[in-house]
């Protein structure tokens, strides 16, 4: 079955009307934005949020926010994992007003730092609990920079290995997209669509290759210029791509076997249970990067190192040159986020609260299922842990390219706008739905109902 173009802008035409109807303060708020921010937000993406002009959120608690117009949703986007935790949970507010009371930055360690490093190690030190040696930044885009600066440090490599369409935060190494292969079977790399001003042309510092294609990876990592794989263990921001049975293992023995460091990025993959995709499916990096989640609101970043790794990339770091090497920064380790952070991973995202999450996440999905299957809309739906998302087409992806081939902007700006008329937020790059220990059953089956409605729009003739 297909949708046409103008069945799909009919629809955008009719729930645009009934969103700026519906929304007049946050008209407002958009207009007076404008005189000084460009796009009227405080950051640029915000204004892929579908509509004229985004809501403004007076209020947030739980798994709903209240918007200037006095309106609640349903959020199901949960700031793209950085609300993960739901709004405010009552555990982190009381942590953080405890710890602003007491100072907020000091350059200095504080009591939170280590207890947080042991929790990490428990849940994320991988299958031999080796990955044990942990720091702190603000953000996981910081993280992983830092990370990579070392794996290159370690190995005295140039290049950087990530797969087709994944995403590491404003990594620069890792805006790069694969544009098939020269007559050597050398990947040819060229700047991602939309990438602003890259430093260098990527193809000088990172490889790309496709997402579960062991044969290219091993290609790619015989060439021996390799210092670190960087890897989602699930392809998270073109879709959900799961890997291949066994593709996690042949990674792990073909980093090893060419002397390549192996870092695994969390910071979406968190959702497949407490320990993330590395618990859940018994993984084994040198390196683990966490983001905005674990601060449960609060901005926090995480990277965490095998001993040989740290070993290896800090072997020639002078004592009186540690501060002007590229890694960290002044607020890197305050002690708000890690008061944050430890009242997150002692109280918040436990595993009672993962249980239930990835519980109403199968709820969500069989609900998008029952949709697709009723409609004929010849999309899927996929789940990973707390996390789920529809696409369009038949079947799910193997690789980011085939996922990236299935997108179309103008229905997902659609769907997004009817979910937002129905009082439902999903996130604005894809297809998600995230939920969060305070998300329940009426939230889910409200989106099921306003994808139902959806579906029978786009599915009947006007």
């Amino acid at each position: 079955m297909s949708i046409s173009h103008e069945r799909v802008a009919e629809g955008i035409a009719r729930e645009t009307e009934a969103y700026v109807a519906a929304h007049p303060r946050c008209a407002e708020l958009a207009a007076a934005g404008r005189e000084h921010m460009p796009g009227g937000v405080p950051m640029s993406w915000m204004v892929k949020w579908p509509g004229p002009f985004p809501l403004h959120v007076a209020e947030a608690q739980g798994a709903h926010f209240s918007c200037a117009d006095g309106i609640e949703h349903s959020d199901l986007c949960l700031g793209d994992t950085g609300a993960m935790c739901g709004h405010s949970p009552e555990p982190v507010v009381r942590a953080v007003r405890e710890q602003v009371g007491r100072g907020i930055t000091a350059m200095l360690p504080t009591a939170d730092a280590a207890p947080v490093a042991a929790e990490l190690t428990r849940r994320f030190g991988g299958v031999r609990g080796a990955v044990r040696r942990w720091q702190f930044t603000l953000t996981a885009t910081d993280a992983n920079r830092h990370v990579l600066r070392y794996a290159r440090a370690a190995t005295g490599r140039p290049k950087v290995l990530v797969f087709d369409w994944c995403y590491h935060g404003t990594v620069d190494e890792a805006f790069a997209n694969l544009d098939g292969f020269g007559p050597d079977g050398e990947p040819i790399v060229v700047a991602r669509r939309g990438n602003i001003g890259p430093p260098v042309d990527p193809a000088v510092t990172t490889v790309v290759v496709p997402f579960n294609d062991l044969e290219a990876l091993e290609r790619a990592l015989a060439r021996g210029d390799v210092a670190a794989v960087l890897a989602e263990p699930a392809l998270t921001n073109i879709g959900i791509v799961l890997p291949d049975p066994g593709f996690h293992e042949a990674l792990r023995a073909l980093t090893r076997q060419y002397g390549t460091w192996l870092v695994l990025d969390e910071t979406h993959t968190l959702c497949a249970g407490p320990g993330g995709a590395i618990a859940a499916w018994g993984l084994d990096p040198d390196a683990v990067v966490l983001g905005k989640t674990i601060g449960g609101g609060i901005p926090i970043g995480a990277f965490g190192m095998t001993e040989a790794f740290v070993s290896a990339a800090t072997a020639d770091v002078e004592l009186e040159q540690v501060d002007v090497g590229g890694i960290g920064g002044t607020l890197a380790g305050n002690a708000l986020s890690l008061a944050a952070a430890r009242a997150t991973l002692d109280e918040v995202l436990v595993n009672e609260a993962f249980e239930r999450m990835i519980e109403l996440s199968g709820r969500w999905t069989q609900g998008v299922q029952d949709v697709i299957d009723s409609s004929g809309l010849p999309w899927h739906v996929t789940q990973l842990g707390a996390r789920a998302e529809y696409a369009f087409s038949p079947e799910p992806p193997r690789t980011g390219a085939e996922a990236a081939e299935a997108d179309d902007f103008e229905l997902q700006q659609y769907l997004h706008l009817q979910a937002l008329t129905h009082g439902i937020l999903l996130t604005p790059f894809h297809n998600m739905a995230l939920m969060s220990p305070a998300t329940s059953a009426a939230d889910v089956d409200a989106h099921s109902e306003a994808f139902a409605a959806a579906a029978q729009f786009l599915t009947t003739a006007s």
